[in-house]
């Protein structure tokens, strides 16, 4: 007499994380600017920080750094698979915070740098978030970096289109997600204080003091982050928070 089949054992569901004591949050571009301010946030808030990016820079003693090239494929890749095995409990939030600007009017861009940005920008949140879904607890969280310019901003349009990509992506993921409780958003600072303003790849394109009468300080973008990731964010989804003081009104 044959014995029955054995039927195979599910892989367990992550727990939510009002059952976790720590939790874990994984930033992109956590080595300098937004991303850092955040990583530095979380830190604070008694998260533990999975940093990628290509160096640690000014990263927390707290947090653990993984190496990560997110223009580069098979960097992006061997980054995720670190954070699996080393959040082997499962990932609570992930920040995608990593970007770079180049600017140019229309009869003057590079092709090889609006690639650039958007293999950062775009298809890195898709290399990290996609590669990472399966490890976000249930009611996890999900933030992507856009930009107040999204909307379009002379001398910036290819910047302008891989941030504008990002609040597609996030409606779409938003909706794909709702079900495992998992919210995504996208928080799209103005100009802010961070060393991009000086880079001289976005030389043709200064920044411009916004209404308020000063930039964005990176703390500002990382508590409006930390807002949506905590408890108090977990009805809004799918939405883009512009934070510019007030760079975009007419």
């Amino acid at each position: 007499m044959n014995a029955a089949p054995v039927a195979a054992r599910p892989e367990p569901v992550p727990t939510s994380p009002a059952d976790r004591v720590t939790r874990t949050a994984v930033v992109t571009g956590a080595s300098s600017g937004i991303g850092l301010a955040i990583a530095h946030d979380l830190v604070g808030a008694g998260w533990h920080v999975l940093g990628l990016s290509r160096s640690r820079g000014a990263l927390p003693d707290a947090a653990t750094w993984v190496p990560c090239d997110l223009a580069d494929v098979i960097s992006a890749d061997g980054a995720v698979r670190v954070v699996r095995e080393t959040a082997a409990g499962g990932v609570d939030a992930i920040v995608h915070a990593a970007g770079l600007q180049y600017s140019g009017r229309v009869g003057d861009l590079r092709p090889e740098q609006g690639e650039r940005m958007w293999a950062v920008h775009v298809r890195g949140a898709e290399l990290v978030v996609g590669g990472l879904v399966s490890a976000l607890v249930n009611a996890g969280r999900v933030v992507l970096v856009g930009s107040r310019t999204m909307t379009g901003v002379p001398g910036k349009s290819q910047y302008a289109a891989t941030k504008a990509a990002l609040a597609a992506m996030a409606r779409s993921w938003a909706a794909e997600l709702a079900p495992r409780g998992i919210t995504v958003n996208v928080v799209a600072p103005g100009p802010t204080r961070t060393a991009m303003l000086e880079d001289p790849n976005r030389a043709s394109v200064p920044p411009v003091v916004p209404p308020l009468g000063r930039l964005v300080e990176p703390s500002e973008v990382s508590a409006l982050t930390r807002f949506l990731l905590e408890p108090t964010g977990a009805m809004v989804t799918g939405q883009t928070f512009v934070i510019c003081g007030g760079a975009s009104l007419p």
